[in-house]
């Protein structure tokens, strides 16, 4: 099941044992056992700069690791490791003040109340394949940060990054138990949900995922977090640089290959500006499809398959070329209207769908229709706009005149089918914690 598979040939490379139930009863003993031996904030905070400055010295490693696993280019891996050292930093900065305790201003009552910040214990996260060690960053930095424990669970296509992590934690410090790495079936995964030494969960994954993920806590009282799909709207109203501003959406559009769940996806362009845009985003985004695989050959079976059917539905497909193995031209939908599933679908590769916009309520009409809600992006050269589209829009992020733009202190989530809960910024470290109230009585 756990297997590194080279995209971009389709051989198995390596492959590693599925946990035996032996194996998951140890791991999660371990975890429920360091849960009382985290020590200190200061204890804590230490060990994650041990933890970034292990990922600094082991970037190359990492990267190369990344790029066998999924596929993803080689310089965007490695910006992927750097993104996790400002992460693992950033949360050791500051992790100190986000849990100091917080007064509580008393009316008429005598005494002193505080809001005391606390670990809930032990937490099961499961990672996706598409940023390998990002996206454990974001969970990891600010759980262990809050003494939190945690069993993680890896996309079975990137076990190698899964072990590589694991080491590292212990390479730097933490318990035996802190951070515990678990090549887990599904079948193993609802039984650690159930198990009560499991406090909360955290999920980055398919829709699908978090709706049996978020069922299954549900049914056991257990938190989650679920940072789901996206279908982001990119949105044109006006521009003083038209090609500044397209060179920006082929940007957005084609982060680690179009597979990331907040890269633009629905480019929604103001009519003025609709045939110039499409003309020169066609261009330039076809002229820049991926020398990378998508994935896996799954992954690139299942881009086809929606793609063939938009096209079966009336759009039109202005593609680079024919599609080899996992590897997937860049191309571009018009035409596409409400009336084509694929608008209301998540294209996880580098095909971006253009859609005319009749004024700025129509641009937002567009944008939230859609089941997701994660991310945006709003171009205009009226700042009083940017403000009114930026309420308007039903999603957890909106990004105005810019792309790639995300920061380890910028939350990140969304709305709708996109999921629930905050990652990363000062409310990543609030979701799993024991807000507990300290009243004192004086007499």
């Amino acid at each position: 099941m756990y297997a590194v598979t080279d995209p971009a040939t389709g051989q198995v490379v390596a492959s590693y044992p599925t946990a035996t139930d032996d194996g998951i009863e140890t791991a999660l003993a371990a975890a429920h056992g360091a849960a009382a031996r985290t020590g200190t904030v200061a204890d804590r905070t230490s060990l994650l700069r041990k933890v970034a400055d292990l990922h600094r010295e082991r970037r190359a490693d990492l990267a190369a690791t990344i790029v066998r696993e999924m596929g993803k280019p080689l310089e965007e891996a490695e910006a992927e490791i750097d993104f996790c050292i400002d992460i693992y930093t950033y949360y050791a900065d500051r992790a100190a003040t986000f849990l100091a305790d917080e007064p509580i201003e008393l009316g008429a009552g005598r005494g002193t109340a505080i809001l005391r910040r606390g670990p809930v214990g032990v937490l099961l996260g499961i990672m996706p394949w598409n940023f390998p060690a990002y996206q454990v960053a974001r969970f990891a930095a600010p759980n262990l940060a809050a003494g939190n424990t945690l069993v993680l669970k890896h996309a079975p296509q990137c076990p190698a990054s899964a072990a590589a992590l694991e080491q590292l934690f212990l390479d730097a410090g933490f318990p035996e138990g802190a951070y515990v790495n678990v090549y887990a079936t599904h079948e193993q995964i609802a039984r650690l949900i159930a198990d009560p030494r499991v406090r909360g969960v955290s999920l980055t994954g398919s829709e699908r995922a978090g709706a049996a993920v978020a069922e299954l806590a549900g049914r056991h009282l257990k938190k989650v977090v679920l940072e789901l799909g996206g279908s982001d709207p990119f949105i044109v109203l006006s521009t003083d640089d038209l090609d500044a501003t397209v060179d920006q959406a082929v940007a957005a559009r084609l982060d680690n290959t179009g597979q990331a769940c907040n890269a633009a996806k629905r480019f929604i362009v103001a009519e003025p500006l609709y045939a110039d845009f499409v003309a020169r985003f066609t261009e330039r985004l076809l002229a820049r499809s991926p020398a990378a695989p998508l994935a896996s050959q799954a992954a690139a079976d299942h881009l086809a398959r929606q793609v063939d059917a938009a096209v079966a539905q009336g759009a039109t497909l202005t593609s680079a070329g024919r599609r080899h193995g996992a590897y997937f031209p860049a191309g571009v939908l018009t035409g596409v209207t409400g009336e084509h599933d694929v608008a209301r679908q998540e294209l996880f590769g580098p095909v971006a769908m253009v859609f005319p916009a009749t004024d700025e309520d129509h641009a937002v009409q567009l944008a939230n229709d859609t089941p997701y809600g994660l991310g945006s992006y709003v171009f205009t050269t009226d700042p009083r706009q940017a403000e009114r589209v930026a309420d308007r829009i039903e999603a957890g992020m909106v990004f105005v005149n810019g792309v790639l733009a995300e920061g380890a202190e910028l939350p990140f989530g969304g709305v709708k089918r996109s999921g629930f809960g905050r990652e990363l910024g000062r409310p990543g470290i609030e979701e799993f914690v024991n807000k507990k109230l300290i009243r004192t009585v004086t007499r």
